[in-house]
């Protein structure tokens, strides 16, 4: 019976792996980002003209990349928490027998849906980055063949 519990359960905690490893990438990211921030913070009250506008556009650049990796880490543990308790809950079914199908269902899709929407949140905060590195035309030289 418990061996053919935990074979049941093997999806669930391979999602959380998958979290887990989702959340260790977004982390980083999100160090990265507010280490950058800092540095722009420093150098905010020492410039002026276009560098200043410069700091400042990059420093709001930040705060929504900031934004939308803080919700999709929210969102991936709401998920993992989710995912948790569906795992105890499939044993609890085990052992006691207790219909928890739908229950059981909803857990896992909602697990799945806060996955999701915390993977667009990821997406954001990528297109938001390769925005913000864009190369100007300028450098590009396009008009030259090399």
């Amino acid at each position: 019976m418990i061996a053919e519990i935990i074979q049941v359960a093997l999806a669930p905690v391979f999602l959380l792996v998958a979290i887990g490893s989702m959340l260790n990438l977004l982390t980083v990211r999100l160090g990265r980002v507010v280490d950058r921030s800092r540095i722009l913070q420093e150098r905010h009250p020492e410039t002026q003209g276009v560098e200043h506008d410069m700091i400042v556009s990059e420093i709001r650049n930040l705060a929504k990349r900031i934004e939308c990796t803080n919700r999709a880490i929210l969102l991936l543990v709401l998920s993992g928490l989710v995912t948790g308790l569906t795992v105890v809950l499939l044993f609890v079914r085990g052992f006691t027998r207790f219909d928890l199908e739908v229950l059981l269902a909803g857990a896992f899709i909602l697990s799945i849906g806060l996955m999701m929407t915390g993977l667009i949140y990821f997406l954001r905060e990528t297109r938001e980055a390769s925005a913000s590195l864009r190369i100007p035309s300028t450098y590009l030289e396009l008009d030259r063949k090399l």
